[in-house]
């Protein structure tokens, strides 16, 4: 038996000849040849490899594939835990770290779109239209072209709560990067004067969960002796802008890794344990192979819907149209409505063979109500989709409802329901001696104010033990031309962590956010106004800075028509403020109703680093998830 001495030392040289031969494989390809890749994996920002980085470990490192990463953006809109830069500097800083996590993990290539990281929402359509949809499109083909790609793995575009609109664009760009890059009459140009080739990817897959998956292990062991996911842990460790240095120990890298396999030219198979399975397959231009098709719903008598948010309706449109309907997510509709009041829904009927007319009757929750309780269709007006507008109204307290519609026509009922979530509403009074903006525990005018409660309980991320932990109570009032606001913060271990020059990510600590939107109902942030508040830096001072709308920075660069003020009281802190309406982009005159959240972030991490992200819990009076960026979620309120 070899020594260990003499093991270990035939590793190292075992180790140190394929990297040369893989070196001299490398450098001894030409032209086209140099950028054939295996696996492509297309994303938004750097670090959006987390969720498949012990996968891509696996395929680069253990089997020495070719892989590629491409990413729409430098990630410049996002946070930094360990620096100053931001914006284009801070892109730098990403950049540099994902090429060092990419070294690590074996990614060969590295590229991107030149997209901007512009903000945080949750709006598909946004990003697709400020990136521009086509020119995006194009750029990700040529690369598609020029890498040839046997398998792309991407994110799931489906707008579910709280994913990134920007995650979503990658996704969505790279299914239809898959067609667009096989059809010659897209982007033509390319092929005519760039040298290049119409190109069909084999397979695509998105992370996640459905049918068709492939189910990848990644604890066995690298030729190195280390794991997969070892690997990953180490690379994952660069972002540390993100956060992420501690990642090297994280259990769940050692899961296996589940794709969902949505387009193909192979057979689709209902559990691979390889994703290039049934590969290679010669020629440029394999014809695409569908999927099984969906298992069909109860047949229904009368076909009828209640329509979902935009988001879900343009999805369930696209994945129509991309033949990936099997491969989609399923969403109940879910629509907002104010507390209170009757709130516009609308149902969707839609003509079936047999059914010549029929009526609709409905069904609420105690306390609730529905106008019309009866509508009719079909008879002499008959025609093959008809559209109600249908008055909900929803209790003044209480959760969610269902509105439930059972349509009975000439040959039999159906049913079709709708999850209602009641939204805060509130009344912001007009006055002619506003309250005072000033840090002094008087009360300053502002008792006087009817209060908005924000509850432990109204919790839309982490966990809030009691009041004292974490809740709160705002007041807002106008004068015609500024909006004043106070918001008192129960908080039972206030942190002041950051440093006066880095106003931004206020999430990361205790802090305030406060979010208007001129009109409710927003799909997106980029119309809206949102400022998060530090009630303390490092120094002391109530220090802001608008976020994730289409004027994000400090507010002296901002808004700079906004005052604050900030005092420590002896529960927690106290905020109070006034910004000018028309830095929040609202005429009083015109916008009766508007659209407005408070958040609470809180951090109890006394002894946190200047810096560092400890937040634990966030409040909303609006709660709910991913609520931060999507307005049609928050709650209303009207200017008298």
């Amino acid at each position: 038996m070899d020594s260990p001495r003499w093991t270990a030392g035939w590793v190292a040289l075992w180790l140190l000849c394929a990297a040369w031969v893989r070196a001299e494989n490398t450098t001894s390809l030409r032209g086209a040849d140099l950028l054939k890749t295996d696996l492509m994996g297309v994303f938004a920002h750097p670090d959006d490899e987390t969720g498949v980085a012990p996968l891509i470990a696996s395929i680069a490192k253990g089997s020495g594939r070719v892989v590629t990463h491409v990413y729409c953006t430098r990630g410049e809109g996002g946070g930094n835990m360990v620096g100053t830069q931001s914006g284009a500097s801070l892109g730098v800083l990403r950049e540099t770290e994902l090429r060092d996590c990419l070294e690590r993990l074996g990614v060969r290539h590295c590229r991107f779109l030149d997209r901007e990281d512009f903000a945080y929402t949750e709006g598909l359509g946004i990003t697709l239209e400020k990136w521009g949809h086509e020119e995006t499109l194009e750029r990700l083909v040529r690369l598609v072209r020029a890498f040839r790609p046997e398998v792309i793995v991407t994110m799931n575009p489906a707008p579910t709560p709280g994913q990134h609109g920007n995650h979503q664009a990658a996704g969505w760009l790279a299914v239809e990067a898959f067609d667009a890059a096989a059809d010659p009459s897209r982007f033509p140009d390319q092929l005519k004067k760039e040298g290049l080739h119409p190109w069909q990817p084999r397979k695509l897959y998105f992370g996640g969960t459905g049918p068709h998956l492939a189910t990848i292990i990644t604890t066995n062991a690298l030729p190195d002796g280390r794991t997969p996911s070892q690997v990953a842990g180490e690379a994952l460790s660069n972002h540390r802008s993100q956060a992420f240095g501690n990642m090297a120990n994280s259990p769940w890298l050692r899961r296996p890794q589940v794709l969902q396999l949505v387009k193909s030219v192979v057979p689709f198979s209902p559990n691979e344990t390889d994703l290039f399975a049934g590969l290679p397959v010669a020629g440029d231009l394999p014809p695409r192979v569908m999927p099984p098709p969906p298992t069909p719903p109860p047949p229904s008598v009368v076909p009828m819907r209640f329509l979902p948010r935009i988001a879900v309706s343009r999805y369930e449109h696209w994945v129509r149209e991309q033949g990936i309907e099997s491969s989609s997510v399923s969403f109940a509709a879910d629509v907002p409505v104010v507390s209170g009041e009757e709130s516009p829904i609308v149902i969707e009927i839609s003509d079936h063979p047999g059914t010549a007319a029929g009526t609709v009757s409905f069904r609420v929750p105690a306390g609730w109500k529905v106008i019309p309780e009866r509508i009719e269709f079909g008879g002499p007006d008959r025609r093959s989709t008809y559209y109600r507008i249908l008055k909900v109204l929803a209790p003044p307290q209480g959760g969610d409802g269902t509105l439930e519609a059972i349509a009975r026509g000439t040959s039999g009922e159906s049913t079709a329901r709708v999850r209602l979530h009641p939204v805060p509403h509130a009344r912001i009074p007009r006055a002619s001696s506003p309250p005072r903006v000033v840090a002094d525990a008087d009360d300053a005018g502002w008792a006087a104010i009817p209060p908005i409660s924000i509850p432990h309980t109204n919790v839309w991320e982490g966990s809030v033990t009691n009041a004292a932990d974490s809740s709160a109570t705002a007041r807002f009032v106008h004068d015609g031309q500024r909006l004043f606001f106070e918001v008192r913060v129960a908080d039972d271990a206030v942190v002041s962590n950051i440093e006066p020059d880095d106003i931004r990510g206020h999430w990361r600590s205790d802090s305030v956010e406060l979010c208007v939107g001129p009109a409710v109902g927003a799909e997106h942030t980029l119309g809206t106004f949102k400022v998060g508040i530090f009630p303390f830096d490092r120094t002391g001072k109530v220090r802001a800075a608008r976020d994730a709308d289409a004027n994000p920075g400090p507010i002296e660069e901002t808004a700079p028509g906004m005052r604050l003020a900030s005092l420590r009281t002896k529960d927690g802190y106290l905020i109070r403020g006034v910004v000018p309406f028309s830095e929040i982009g609202i005429d009083p005159s015109k916008s009766g109703r508007i659209a407005l959240n408070v958040l609470v972030y809180d951090g109890d991490k006394r002894d946190a680093a200047p810096g560092e992200n400890i937040n634990k819990s966030r409040l909303a009076w609006a709660p709910r998830s991913g609520v931060q960026g999507r307005p049609e979620d928050w709650g209303q309120a009207d200017l008298e």
